[in-house]
């Protein structure tokens, strides 16, 4: 059940990106043609309004597809259309005609001549691949040359629809994180009996404690406070402990393992969850914000870290997100929600990166061509994308790599 929470948390906060983006394009006259939770192909889909919507199989995030996200142009018709011409000579004349109109930047001529298009290319007979990249053909005439095309928008609108994805994320984290504390209060600066995490290769690891775990007693002893826990565990001096804990509503003898020394003390390798105090409703504010401060700072140390190797072993991806959040989900709500904020926050700051496909990218080159008053070319975005791409799939594999020697989730 918990694995359940903690993906559907998840999913919910690329859900609730995607509508970012959605709402406000249908707010400012930008009719989005889909929106799908994952990348399609579509495991389920639904037409209502003339928008799709979809849950898609690939689940690495989500889509909503604006029309015109690029100025149109005859050769790029030409390039996507060229399969279907090779098997249907005859479409060249209707082809030829909409990219003059397109060459020539009369849009409103070229959408005339769509219907046309259309039709002829309807009516060929075409082999499946020819036929998908003739489809594409179509769909970007028709959605580039709409009245309601992102291309054709003006400045402000373009960047409050592609800014607006990265928002919800704030507000989603601000809204977790200040709910989490005004109603069952927050981190104090007393540790509590709860383990919060168990460190690999130690005792703790070895005599299977986990994240969760509330110790009642060491080696017999109850252990109201974690100061009790604390100094029995220490004046153990390397011999073997015992501890007594409180799992999933019953008893657990967990040992015995002897202790080891580690930076001038003994321990058995684990560390306590802090205690909750509550908090007014002020606090809870405050404290939210200063832990997405923490989030904005320790995301750029991140980022900038990914240069040394200590930096790299710290990037989580999709497993390890899941494994921490499933972990902090056993040990209690609230930490729970703390990291699912966390990930909503670093979601929002990781997507304004100013490189393309990335949110931030397209909000950089909006304010370019308004500057320059002309929407660019498909081919530069394509171009500068393949930077953002590959940086964007170096990091997925790097945290893909520290996932996987992260070991399997207890």
């Amino acid at each position: 059940m918990t694995w359940l929470v903690v993906i559907g948390g998840l999913v919910l906060l690329v859900f609730l990106h995607e509508l970012g983006h959605f709402s406000v394009a249908l707010a400012v006259g930008m009719r989005p043609r889909s929106f799908y939770i994952g990348f399609p192909p579509a495991l389920a889909k639904v037409r209502h309004r003339g928008i799709e919507y979809g849950i898609g199989l690939i689940p690495l995030g989500g889509l909503v597809r604006i029309p015109g996200m690029h100025r149109p142009a005859g050769r790029d018709l030409q390039a996507f259309i060229e399969p279907a011409i090779r098997e249907e000579p005859g479409l060249a004349a209707p082809v030829g005609a909409v990219r003059r109109a397109l060459e020539s930047e009369n849009y409103a001529a070229a959408r005339r001549l769509y219907p046309d298009l259309e039709q002829e290319v309807g009516a060929a007979h075409l082999s499946p691949a020819a036929r998908r990249s003739a489809d594409r053909a179509l769909r970007e005439v028709e959605e580039g040359t709409a009245p309601d095309a992102y291309w054709r928008a003006a400045t402000w609108k373009r960047v409050a629809v592609i800014a607006a994805g990265p928002l919800a994320n704030v507000v989603i984290a601000f809204l977790i994180l200040f709910i989490a504390f005004a109603v069952s209060g927050g981190p104090s600066d007393n540790p509590s009996t709860k383990v919060d995490s168990v460190s690999s290769g130690t005792p703790a690891a070895a005599a299977g404690l986990t994240a969760g775990d509330r110790i009642v007693a060491v080696d017999g002893r109850p252990t109201p406070t974690f100061a009790v826990v604390s100094h029995l565990i220490r004046s153990s001096r390397g011999g073997a402990v015992t501890l007594t804990v409180e799992r999933d509503g019953r008893r657990v003898t967990v040992g015995p393992q002897p202790t080891i020394f580690q930076q001038g003390r003994w321990i058995f390798g684990f560390t306590p969850a802090a205690q909750l105090v509550p908090y007014s409703t002020g606090h809870a504010a405050s404290s939210a914000l200063s832990d997405l401060g923490n989030v904005v700072t320790g995301t750029a140390k991140g980022i900038t870290s990914l240069f040394s190797k200590h930096g790299r072993s710290q990037v989580s991806g999709p497993v390890g997100i899941v494994r921490v959040s499933h972990a902090q989900l056993k040990v209690g709500a609230t930490w729970y929600f703390e990291i699912l904020a966390f990930v909503s926050m670093s979601l929002a700051l990781l997507n304004l990166l100013p490189l393309l496909p990335l949110d931030g990218g397209h909000i950089l080159f909006s304010l370019i061509e308004g500057v320059r008053r002309r929407a660019l070319a498909r081919e530069v975005y394509e171009r500068v994308s393949v930077v953002g791409i590959m940086l964007i799939v170096l990091v997925f594999v790097i945290a893909f790599s520290n996932d996987v020697s992260g070991g399997t989730p207890h």
